[in-house]
């Protein structure tokens, strides 16, 4: 099916990107065949970039989350009925703040020195001091490292 260029399903907002996430994101689409970003904006600290389809937007979203340390926020909104078919359409917005961090990294947390173990769900961090493990959910880390 074919649309011009401002239509769009949904929107992926970068938060502090790399040229890496961003080649990765560019490549995604190059692999479908298919044009999925219809518009990009830069605006403060990243992009926001316009899909066609909000399936294909989940679907980035959950590759960068697996790919690059950072949080993926997802939400929706009403937007319309379809009068042909009476469902409700939704835009949908997927969020992803990149952190900066990688494994081995030292980083100031809450006021102790910790070494980052490992990126997943969670941020699973050592204190260099006592050697005791800690796991920290990445909105508790963008809280409280300073």
């Amino acid at each position: 099916m074919e649309h011009n260029d401002q239509y769009f399903e949904g929107i992926l907002q970068l938060r502090n990107p790399t040229k890496e996430i961003m080649r990765f994101v560019y490549s995604v689409q190059e692999k479908g065949g298919i044009r999925l970003v219809s518009k990009e904006k830069k605006v403060p600290n990243g992009y926001d970039l316009y899909f066609m389809s909000n399936k294909k937007l989940l679907n980035v979203g959950k590759m960068l989350k697996e790919s690059f340390p950072g949080r993926l926020e997802v939400s929706s909104r009403l937007f319309s009925r379809n009068r042909q078919t009476s469902r409700e359409v939704y835009r949908m917005s997927v969020l992803f703040r990149h952190f900066s961090i990688k494994k081995g990294d030292n980083i100031n947390f809450k006021g102790d020195s910790m070494k980052i173990l490992s990126l997943g769900e969670k941020i699973l961090v050592q204190d260099i001091y006592t050697g005791k493990k800690y796991s920290i959910r990445y909105s508790d880390f963008e809280r409280y490292s300073r």
